[in-house]
Parts: C-alpha cells; sequence; structure tokens
C-alpha cells in the first residue's frame, strides 16, 4: 500500500500531503467514505464541524494506530470561550483525547480571540498545530500583527484555475503550508482539454493529474468524495510524476475562476 508523502509544518508536525475531507458529505456518507478511505490507505482526515461524529466512529473502530492518523478540525472564528467550548465538543465526538490540526475557519467575527484560544489548545496539548481557513493576506498580517504568531497552515480554495500566486508568495516568507480546498475545481476543471491530454500522455485520469500537480507545489490536497472509485482514484497519485514542461503547462490555465 502507498504511503502518501508529508510536509513539515513550522512546529515540526508532519502533515500527509493528502487528506481525506468530509465537508459537504452527510452522516452516513462520511461514516461510509472515511472507512473506504482508510482501507484505501488514507491516513489524514479532516474534519467539518457536524461530522466529527460520523468521523470518530469509523476512527475508533478502524485497525490504524492513532499514531499513524492526522486528525484536523475547524472551528469557527467566534470568540475566545465560544472556540474552546466547540473544539473540546469536536474532539469528544471525535473520541480523541488531541487532534492534530486545529483551523481557524473563516475571518467573521473575532477571530483574533479565536485564535487566541487555539494557541491556547496548543499549550494545553489539546492540538498538536493551529491554522486558518479562508483568510486572505490582509487577514494574515492582521492576525500575525495582533498575536505574534503566525499559522502553521492555511486552507484557502486552490486549483489550476486559481492558484493564489501573491498569497502562496507570503506564504512561503512567513514559513505558512499551504493546504487546498476543492484542489480539483469541479467537473468543468477536469474536463479542460490541457488536463486531458496530460491524463492521456500519463495514463491517468483529469482528477489525478490535478492532484499530483498540487503534490509537486509543495500544497496539501484535502480531496473529499462519496464515490467508492473517486476516493481510490484520487490516491492513486504517488506511481508517476508530472515532468517540468507540465507543470509549466498547468500553471497556465490560472484564470482566477473560483468554485
Amino acid at each position: 500500500m502507498a504511503v502518501p508523502p508529508s510536509l513539515a509544518l513550522s512546529d515540526g508536525v508532519h502533515v500527509p500531503q493528502l487528506l481525506f475531507g468530509v465537508a459537504g458529505l452527510s452522516a452516513a456518507e462520511t461514516g461510509r467514505a472515511v472507512r473506504i478511505a482508510l482501507d484505501t490507505g488514507y491516513r489524514g482526515v479532516d474534519t467539518a464541524p457536524g461530522a466529527e461524529t460520523a468521523v470518530g466512529a469509523v476512527l475508533s473502530a478502524a485497525e490504524v494506530p492513532r499514531e499513524e492518523l492526522f486528525v484536523s478540525v475547524h472551528v469557527p472564528a467566534q470568540g475566545y470561550d465560544t472556540a474552546r467550548r466547540a473544539a473540546d465538543r469536536a474532539l469528544e465526538a471525535l473520541q480523541l483525547e488531541r487532534a492534530d490540526l486545529c483551523l481557524l475557519d473563516g475571518t467573521n467575527g473575532a477571530f483574533t480571540d479565536t485564535w487566541r484560544a487555539l494557541s491556547r489548545l496548543r499549550a494545553d496539548g489539546r492540538v498538536r498545530a493551529i491554522g486558518v481557513a479562508g483568510f486572505g493576506v490582509s487577514e494574515l498580517r492582521r492576525l500575525i500583527d495582533a498575536t505574534g504568531s503566525v499559522p502553521a497552515v492555511h486552507l484557502v480554495e486552490l486549483h489550476p484555475w486559481l492558484q493564489q500566486l501573491p498569497l502562496r508568495e507570503f506564504h512561503t516568507q512567513r514559513g505558512i503550508v499551504t493546504a487546498a480546498a476543492s484542489p480539483a475545481a469541479n467537473a468543468a476543471l477536469l474536463s479542460d482539454e490541457t488536463v486531458t491530454a496530460l491524463a492521456a500522455k500519463y495514463g491517468k485520469t483529469p482528477a489525478q493529474i490535478v492532484l499530483r500537480w498540487h503534490l509537486q507545489n509543495d500544497t496539501i490536497a484535502v480531496a473529499a468524495s462519496a464515490t467508492t472509485t473517486r476516493i481510490r482514484e484520487n490516491f492513486g497519485i504517488f506511481d508517476f510524476e508530472l515532468a517540468d514542461d507540465d507543470l509549466a503547462v498547468v500553471a497556465e490555465l490560472d484564470n482566477g475562476s473560483r468554485v
């Protein structure tokens, strides 16, 4: 069974470059999909608010040692005390003493106070690393200036049509690892003639080409699906590499389109 490569965060925590995501799945779909993902070889799960109970039930029943799993949780920007309680509820639902990553999700509300709550959770050993999701450069600057703390990870919409180059440059300057939500955008991207031509060239599917592009750009890809075939397909990206010329071709697809 293939082992996904990992990236080291600024605090030394290692994250698998391919995480299985559950955002948008129903509770029934979540349980089934996470079981299939673990059987396929995924060892990282990016949970979503409301999905923790379903994920926790599967993880507790799985024959995978906890030290081999990477589990992330999301806490909306909602202030210090509320955020602490939300994180505690998520961990209880997951049946975990500690999460590997906790993400401050969004910039609405008191996000600097929420960040201080996440920092406290890390200091207390309740989470190993903390990051953010859905920020812009200006919000990242505000957060860092106000707290003196730099997120280890930033989860954003990122795919060949929306490559977020200024944001990723800021990440590089500050030692922030980029994680991609919606890494394959949508069906239209997977029908793009450049992507389909590369799929034919490498004997892979369009989704595999796009996910491989993420890996070779040192990005964490969060791939969500309720379909067995797609879950397994998304994992089949560790036995080939895109040539430099082909990476350059994909880089030319950036048109600013959001899902």
